[in-house]
């Protein structure tokens, strides 16, 4: 059995405050393997990546610099886990730009994106991939101050960036979001997180007609269980011991298991692909 199953079988009880950090999990999230061989497939690209300090985000910042690009991570305020992720890629022969703030923000979306521009020039990759969720155990409990913000930081946040991205956006660029299996099956816990997943897959279908004319390609991924701080800081010590186990595959996945699906859809891979969703979920999406 490879590394990062193992990885994903050793998952003990373990509970953190949002947003959580990767740093203090165990077992530490697989980011990407020795055996991932990059091959210039994003040589001389500059990716934008939302929660890129850690979890799936870094997984897609490294992976996108063993393919030859040149990266920009926007966080909340996890400095130890951007550090990381920041020298992880210099690591890979790249440069890697770290802004620190919050998404919920039009004003430092706006600056996000032109301090990205600023240094490296420009922009070829958009991946929206920030997210929050907070369970609830019934809709009559559902904190509706924490919903409006899961909207703001799940859904809202993609047009505050992607309208001043598109200044720059051209011909064969494309844009990357991330939903959820929650979009798809629903999640009685999650009500406000699983409706923001819908709505990102509804906008991403909706974008990419919009943009097909200027051959700007948008599609999504929609991971299943995946193994990073946002489930620790969200499950109970029993769930995270039990997490992933109810999939086909019975185990969690790992970030270096859904990266790919980023660096694919950024590639002239997917030249014919837009309004897309690809789904790592270990065989989750079936049993809906």
């Amino acid at each position: 059995m490879v590394e990062y199953q193992k990885a994903s079988e050793n998952i003990g009880r373990q509970t953190q405050d949002l947003p959580g950090s990767e740093h203090k999990m165990d077992p530490k999230p697989v980011y990407i393997t020795e055996e991932y061989k990059g091959s210039g497939k994003l040589l001389n690209k500059v990716a934008l990546i939302t929660g890129g300090d850690s979890g799936i985000g870094r997984a897609v910042a490294v992976h996108y610099a063993r393919e030859g690009a040149d990266v920009a991570i926007v966080y909340l305020k996890e400095d130890k886990d951007a550090e990381e992720t920041k020298q992880l890629v210099e690591k890979e022969g790249k440069q890697c730009l770290l802004l620190r703030g919050d998404l919920k923000s039009r004003e430092f979306c706006k600056s996000a994106v032109e301090k990205t521009v600023e240094q490296f020039g420009t922009i070829n990759i958009l991946v929206n991939h920030a997210g929050e969720q907070h369970p609830s155990k019934g809709f009559e409990e559902l904190d509706l101050d924490l919903m409006e913000q899961t909207f703001r930081t799940n859904i809202f946040a993609m047009y505050y960036l992607t309208k001043p991205a598109m200044k720059y956006l051209k011909e064969g660029d494309s844009i990357i979001t991330t939903t959820s299996v929650t979009a798809y099956e629903g999640s009685p816990r999650f009500l406000d997180y699983a409706a923001t997943n819908g709505a990102i897959a509804s906008f991403t279908r909706s974008l990419a007609k919009n943009l097909s004319k200027k051959k700007i390609r948008v599609n999504g991924v929609a991971p299943g269980p995946i193994w990073t701080p946002l489930i620790p800081a969200t499950f109970t010590d029993e769930e995270v011991e039990k997490f992933g186990k109810n999939v086909p595959m019975e185990r969690a996945g790992q970030p270096c298991e859904v990266a790919p699906c980023y660096v694919f859809l950024a590639s002239e891979d997917a030249s014919y692909m837009t309004g897309q969703v690809l789904h790592p979920d270990g065989g989750k999406s079936m049993q809906s």
